[in-house]
């Protein structure tokens, strides 16, 4: 797990990077992932407790950590990231070294929805903390194939698509993952941020 990272986006705000308190932020994380939006999340129906036992199991694996993202101190993202290499999306391409697994759940929009330019910037310095403090090369996600509105939002993004895959199920004693049919897309970070190098930014 790495430290805090911050960055101040001009014209957006700070955008800071910690590591998820699974305690702590449980109401937060609670609250999102019951939401209809979440679905593809794969948390509907449980409790608070049970999302917070989740990341408390999380916690404890080297290769998979979740981190609350914020935008001037309040809430704005749940970041996990992963080792493709140690996850079941690594038996369905070719991992390189310096790929990074990201799964990504944005804070519901307020009261007047989010303003032009909210989600690409804040995508924009999740990328970077992944070049400049994780000094990863490559970001690959794995939205569920039916989930339009987050294939669209990473293209956007920059990402280019690769195949669509099956996921296989994983059925451990702490971990029931059904199979799921994804759209692999890919985001080259040496490409999307050329004059980043790798090094961390104090927070």
């Amino acid at each position: 797990m790495t430290d805090p990272y911050e960055e101040r986006v001009p014209g957006y705000g700070t955008v800071r990077v910690r590591p998820l308190d699974p305690e702590a932020d449980a109401d937060v994380i609670h609250a999102w992932v019951s939401e209809e939006r979440a679905v593809f999340w794969g948390m509907l129906g449980l409790t608070r407790d049970q999302v917070s036992e989740v990341y408390v199991h999380l916690a404890t694996l080297d290769t998979h950590h979740a981190h609350l993202v914020t935008r001037n101190g309040e809430p704005a993202a749940l970041l996990q990231t992963y080792e493709p290499a140690a996850d079941r999306v690594g038996e369905c391409y070719e991992v390189r070294p310096g790929d990074l697994g990201v799964h990504l759940l944005l804070a519901p929009a307020g009261d007047g929805g989010r303003h032009p330019g909210w989600t690409a910037n804040l995508l924009t310095a999740i990328a970077r903390y992944t070049r400049v403090a994780l000094g990863r090369r490559r970001i690959v996600v794995d939205p569920d194939v039916d989930n339009v509105k987050a294939i669209a939002r990473f293209e956007r993004q920059g990402f280019w698509c690769g195949p669509v895959v099956v996921l296989p199920e994983v059925d451990l004693p702490d971990v029931h993952l059904p199979p799921k049919r994804a759209q692999l897309a890919f985001l080259d970070l040496e490409v999307a941020f050329p004059g980043d190098e790798a090094r961390r930014i104090d927070a």
